[in-house]
């Protein structure tokens, strides 16, 4: 039996594993990169490893490095978790040569669905239905089609092209990403089913011969060919559900498969499917399967590992519905852009579990972080996975939006608007979903606060400040800031937005701290507005600024506190959480969230960027470099490429005009806001 178990992983999955494996009486080894030495999953472990370095490829893909920490810490087993080494046959090899236990399938049937071209083949013949595809683009012989890389998975090296003009680009890009991420560069091109839908069958087997399907899920919502959303049971006729779980487990036979494993199909609107991969480790949305049929998937990963039969022999019942969704440090309205810093403060209200099984309605938090961690560049952008389980899918989508929009999380963007705005999408509810939903639906791009919203925010951000100050001053400190026996200027505060739009308030309180007057300037379109004199405010002084057109609703201040304030909002009493780390503002309310930076009232001068400066979203690695110093370039020109967190970001031209400044190359790392290239916009280069 296994006695000392290393995970050769990092974050959710590895404090996932963690949690069955303490549950088993089972001693944990974590291996950490230096970047990760303070994370949570490093603290938890029973015994943890260090791996020098920071990259992936310096750290948790070295082979020797994490055998070499087994036998330090005395392993006798190494689960893989999901990414990194999980599915490289050599390093199951490696393991099992090495005498120690491996959890996952052999590593021929790792091999054997490693290259999805050698997969479609053995598997065609077992009967499963394939898509065509070419390994040659000069065969391709319609479009639309879908590059894809041959080895690894998570939807990188994946490439939609709809007209010939744009394949060999697109081969070409999927070919760096492949061999970036999967020491691979391998791909080919099969034909894209318009509105398909991504389903799945968890399957497991063991050294008997036994394989089951443990249920269909539906992952059809996806960026960048990355699931976010995930359910189960998916939504589909028996008949469908019937034919995917025969397909699946016929995959799982045809490769002797022993453990947990995951065959992902297509569904066409016809109701036909087709293979995609199988992949052979547990997958990121196995806990929406765990939810609905009571299993704990590591548990019998590492009883089959042990030698055990699988316990059951057919597709258990699914019990109500889960449904999954992926928080990401990303900004979804900004192409998915990765975002790093310091996660100040990360809290989902009703969580009712962690890791584990639920037992009843209620919400389960998978994380791999926790208040203060830092979210660096090298590794994949996911926070945790917030699940919800209920008796029916609407139930479960109302819960898990509801808890999602009242989360505090502080310090790093997100893609919590954009997960609410799905699972409240009247599409979403009908289960009008493909892979093609969020082409189709770019309102929920859109955060939960309005442009409308944004200056009631703003004051109560100010007003908390007001507060903090009162709070700390050393005499008076029962006066409402500001006030003065013969006020005439108002109190100015200044933020600048997340998207940099600087956002002024202005706002005056009378002897008994109550609101009198009130102004918010810029932000986004739409957002300034102006509330009319109170009954006890003097005329504006010298200074003060012109009131906006735009109505404001009423506003009165209720209560004000540095870490709350209530306001009435026409006639409307609502509560807006403020947390304040140095000059960052995070304010909580009831429509949403909202991150600002107080600027300084006197700010020194600094060195003004050239016109045109490109500059780097956050640190990374310049893969390639396309013009040279003085080419003229058209608006959407791809001038470079800068891979960071695992994917390839492009650097367009933002005019039509000439490169005036070239200041990287290929291969050179950047820091965040590093300047990447300065384009002359016409108009410039002509006067």
């Amino acid at each position: 039996m296994i006695s000392r178990l290393l995970v050769a992983n990092r974050g959710e999955i590895a404090r996932r594993i963690f949690t069955t494996c303490r549950a088993l009486g089972i001693e944990t080894v974590a291996v950490h990169s230096d970047a990760d030495a303070e994370a949570p999953f490093v603290a938890e472990a029973d015994h943890a490893v260090r791996l020098p370095g920071n990259t992936p490829a310096e750290t948790y893909l070295r082979i020797d490095l994490v055998l070499a920490a087994a036998r330090r810490a005395g392993a006798d087993a190494v689960h893989p978790g999901y990414g990194f080494l999980a599915e490289n046959a050599e390093f199951a090899t490696a393991v099992t040569d090495a005498g120690l236990a491996w959890i996952g399938p052999p590593a021929k049937a790792i091999a054997a669905m490693g290259d999805k071209l050698a997969a479609k083949t053995l598997l065609a013949e077992a009967g499963v239905p394939m898509l065509p595809s070419w390994t040659d683009a000069d065969q391709v012989n319609g479009f639309p089609v879908l590059v894809k890389a041959a080895a690894g998975g998570g939807g990188r090296g994946m490439r939609v092209v709809h007209a010939a003009d744009g394949l060999a680009d697109a081969i070409a890009s999927a070919r760096r990403e492949a061999a970036s991420a999967f020491g691979d560069g391998t791909v080919f091109s099969e034909r894209y089913v318009e509105r398909g839908r991504h389903v799945e069958v968890q399957i497991l087997g063991d050294q008997f011969g036994t394989v089951v399907a443990l249920g269909a899920r539906d992952c059809s919502i996806q960026r960048r060919h990355q699931k976010i959303v995930e359910e189960a049971p998916g939504v589909l006729a028996p008949e469908i559900r019937q034919r995917l779980h025969a397909a699946a487990v016929a995959a799982g036979r045809a490769v002797d498969y022993l453990g947990a494993g995951t065959v992902e199909f297509l569904l066409a609107s016809d109701g036909e499917i087709y293979f995609l991969e199988m992949n052979t480790r547990l997958q990121v949305e196995h806990p929406v399967t765990e939810l609905t049929t009571g299993l704990d998937l590591v548990r019998l990963q590492l009883l089959v590992a042990e030698g055990n039969p699988v316990p059951i022999d057919t597709t258990p019942p699914a019990t109500g519905h889960a449904i999954e969704v992926r928080l990401c440090a990303e900004e979804p309205a900004h192409g998915y852009r990765p975002a790093t810093g310091t996660l100040h403060r990360f809290a989902v209200p009703g969580v009712s579990a962690e890791f584990g099984p639920l037992t009843g309605a209620g919400l389960r938090l998978d994380s791999g972080v926790t208040d203060g961690s830092v979210v660096g560049v090298h590794y994949d952008s996911m926070l945790a996975k917030v699940m919800a389980w209920a008796p029916t899918r609407g139930e479960a989508a109302r819960a898990l939006a509801g808890a999602l929009a009242r989360a505090e999380l502080h310090g790093v963007a997100t893609n919590r608007d954009q997960l609410v705005r799905i699972l409240r999408s009247p599409d979403f509810a009908a289960v009008d979903i493909d892979t093609g939903f969020l082409d189709r639906h770019p309102e929920v791009l859109a955060p939960l606060v309005s442009a409308g919203e944004l200056p009631v925010v703003a004051v109560a951000a100010a007003l908390a400040s007001a507060a903090d100050r009162r709070a700390a001053a050393p005499v008076l400190a029962g006066l409402p800031s500001g006030w003065r026996n013969v006020p005439a200027f108002a109190q100015v505060t200044r933020y600048a937005s997340a998207d940099g739009d600087e956002i002024e308030v202005r706002y005056r309180l009378d002897r008994r701290g109550a609101l009198v007057e009130w102004t918010v300037h810029g932000g986004p379109p739409a957002a300034g507005t102006a509330a009319p004199p109170g009954p006890d405010a003097s005329p504006p002084g010298p200074n003060a600024s012109p009131p906006e057109p735009a109505a404001a609703p009423a506003l009165t201040l209720v209560e004000a506190h540095p870490d709350r304030v209530l306001l009435e909002v026409a006639g409307v009493r609502r509560t807006y959480r403020v947390h304040r780390v140095g000059a960052e503002v995070f304010v909580d309310g009831p429509d949403g969230a909202v991150s600002l930076t107080e600027l300084p009232r006197f700010p020194l001068p600094g060195a003004e960027l050239a016109a045109g400066s490109l500059l780097a979203p956050l640190p990374g690695t310049v893969t390639r470099v396309q013009v040279e110093l003085g080419q003229r370039v058209a608006a959407g020109d791809l001038l470079l490429t800068l891979e960071a967190m695992k994917l390839e970001h492009p650097v367009l031209a933002p005019t039509d005009g000439v490169v005036a400044e070239l200041p990287v190359s290929a291969g050179g790392q950047v820091e965040t806001g590093a300047v990447l290239a300065v384009v002359n916009p016409d108009e410039e280069t002509q006067s």
